[in-house]
């Protein structure tokens, strides 16, 4: 999965390098390099792996950190590859035409970036090849390819999947469900109930930053022929999607825990409340102002952020208890 931003700053809020006129300056051209390379990004990456291992820990009360470690990097990796190819895809398309914060404008190499995707790619998959042979088991990288299957499928030619609005599907299963429950099997070589659970949880904010990304982009999505969920519903039907998606988040946590599949330590992650209706309320205000919904999606990783973190400090206490 991949999303793009036009700034990068600490306040959701600020004007993006678009708004100002004439040649970009070199502290403009700064935050375009590092919206480009979507540093707050790659939480997505993270907290899969982070997520399904504190699940591990807290029905095993043991952590495995060289798995660990070595799974964090390869997902890295690979979200850097998935980046990195879509802006090339998206070149070929020219849905990115007038999007300043794609590698391939910024660079003028697309060739470049390709290769740079790739090298990515194959040092992910060799630290989950690395996983697999410690444990004699190829499960891992079998459920990791299948994740970057989805990847490719999602933006890659002649699928191009995501463009028929099926990217945000993808993103759930991709970093939800098959993510989690892969870094899970790192850690025991087997399958949790819970682990599956709470990588709903995950899968649906992780795909509500998808989501939030198509709001400004309505116009070049349209004369690109992609036909992403916004575009579909119109951008004041998809904001008012907002509240009842993030919302989801937390009622399903509070059922889970109910059901006692959680432990009760879950409901920490009402303290991201806030964040949801912060994403909620931006969203709702500004769906049809391109140049101040764009930030819309720094809301959403805020709330994907903190939800993810309350969520892995809380198995992480049940492990400990």
């Amino acid at each position: 999965m991949t999303t793009k931003v036009a700034s990068y700053s600490p306040n959701p809020d600020s004007p993006s390098p678009n708004e100002s006129s004439g040649s970009p300056t070199a502290e403009e051209r700064k935050k375009l390099w590092l919206a480009a390379l979507m540093p707050p990004m790659y939480s997505v990456a993270i907290f899969p792996i982070a997520l399904g291992t504190a699940v591990a820990f807290a029905e095993t009360h043991t952590l495995h950190w060289g798995s660990f470690l070595t799974f964090l990097g390869s997902a890295i990796l690979i979200l850097a590859w998935e980046n990195l190819s879509n802006d090339v895809f998206d070149a070929e398309t020219g849905i990115d035409a007038n999007e300043p914060t794609s590698l391939v404008n910024l660079t003028g190499n697309k060739s470049l970036i390709f290769w740079i995707g790739n090298l990515c790619l194959g040092l992910g998959i060799a630290g989950i090849l690395a996983i697999s042979w410690w444990q004699q088991d190829f499960t891992v990288l079998g459920l990791i390819l299948l994740c970057c299957g989805l990847g490719y499928v999602y933006h890659g030619p002649p699928f191009r999947l995501g463009y028929q609005g099926l990217g945000e599907i993808l993103c759930f299963f991709s970093f939800g469900p098959l993510a989690v429950s892969a870094a899970y099997y790192s850690q025991t070589q087997t399958w949790s109930a819970t682990s599956l659970a709470v990588s709903v949880i995950l899968g649906i904010s992780t795909s509500l930053i998808l989501f939030c990304s198509h709001f400004h982009q309505v116009e070049d999505d349209l004369a690109a022929g992609k036909r992403s969920p916004v575009v579909r519903l119109g951008t004041q039907r998809s904001a008012q999607l907002i509240p009842w998606l993030s919302g989801g988040i937390f009622a399903l946590a509070g059922l889970l825990v109910g059901l006692k599949l959680f432990p009760v330590w879950i409901l920490l992650i009402l303290v991201s409340a806030p964040t949801a209706v912060s994403l909620s309320r931006h969203a709702l205000q500004y769906h049809d102002q391109p140049e101040r919904v764009r930030n819309c999606k720094f809301f959403a990783v805020g709330l994907h952020f903190w939800s993810s973190l309350l969520l892995c400090v809380a198995f992480g206490i049940a492990g400990l208890s």
